[in-house]
């Protein structure tokens, strides 16, 4: 059973150079592989993303741009965690709910996900969640 002390930030290796510096992101970084990647970008900063928990997938989210807040939740703890440096990443483990809120000017969201879309892996209703939890 996933927990909240399953999900923990991961540090992404930075090659820091005076004229910028570059961090990379491959399977040795995080603990599966990638099937897809997407991005969330101008979300106004009252507005919410997220609110659903995978059954199978797991996620490392990453706040390239800005800094946005990821409220976890696993059926029995909740916790908040706060994204705003682009060579750390949180590993959303499956199982967990999460939201995404307090979205900075200009946050970017990368999401590295450890499948491809399948609405099926989703639960979308926190009560549906909580009972899938009992």
């Amino acid at each position: 059973m996933s927990t909240i002390q399953n999900c923990k930030i991961l540090s992404i290796p930075k090659i820091e150079d005076p004229r910028g510096n570059l961090s990379v992101i491959e399977n040795d970084v995080i603990p599966f592989d990638i099937k897809r990647v997407y991005y969330l970008y101008d979300v106004p900063s009252a507005a919410e993303r997220g609110g659903h928990s995978h059954i199978e997938q797991q996620e490392f989210l990453i706040a390239l741009s800005g800094s946005f807040d990821v409220i976890l939740n696993d059926g029995n703890l909740q916790k908040t965690v706060t994204l705003n440096k682009p060579f750390e990443g949180l590993l959303v483990t499956n199982g967990i709910w999460r939201e995404l809120k307090n979205f900075s000017s200009g946050a970017v969201c990368l999401v590295i996900a450890s499948n491809v879309f399948d609405e099926e892996d989703y639960i979308r209703e926190f009560k549906e969640f909580l009972e899938s939890k009992s």
